[in-house]
C-alpha cells in the first residue's frame, strides 16, 4: 500500500449545486469539478481582492490572454495543459498579482472620469 498523500480531497456537495455546475460546465467546456474549482477561485479572487466576479472573470481572462502572448512557439492548449498553467499562476501568486494590476489599472481610469463629473 502507498503513504503518498493525494492533493486531492472528497467533499460532499449538494445535489442542486452539482447539476448547476454540470449545466454550466458544459459550453464551457469544464468538468463538473473544474467548473466548481472556477467558482471557488473566482470567489477566492472576489474576497481577497474585493472585486466584483465580472471583474475577476476579466482579470483571469486577460491574465491568460498576456500568458498567450508571451509564450513563443506553439503552446499545449489542452484542457489539462490550461488548468495546470492556471494552478501554477494560482499558486505562485502570479495570478493574484495579475488581478492586483488590473484592479489597479481599472481604478487609475475610473478616477479622472470620477474628478471629471
Amino acid at each position: 500500500m502507498s503513504n503518498a498523500v493525494s492533493p486531492f480531497s472528497s467533499v460532499k456537495l449538494p445535489a442542486a449545486l452539482v447539476q448547476q455546475a454540470r449545466e454550466a460546465a458544459q459550453p464551457q467546456r469544464r468538468s463538473v469539478a473544474g467548473q466548481i474549482e472556477y467558482w471557488a477561485t473566482l470567489g477566492r479572487i472576489a474576497d481577497e481582492t474585493g472585486l466584483t466576479v465580472q471583474e475577476a472573470r476579466e482579470a483571469i481572462a486577460l491574465y491568460d490572454a498576456r500568458h498567450r502572448a508571451g509564450a513563443s512557439g506553439t503552446t499545449d492548449e489542452s484542457l489539462d495543459a490550461i488548468e495546470a498553467r492556471f494552478l501554477a499562476a494560482e499558486s505562485s501568486g502570479r495570478l493574484a498579482q495579475a488581478v492586483r494590476d488590473t484592479v489597479l489599472s481599472n481604478r487609475q481610469k475610473v478616477a479622472p472620469a470620477r474628478r471629471a463629473a
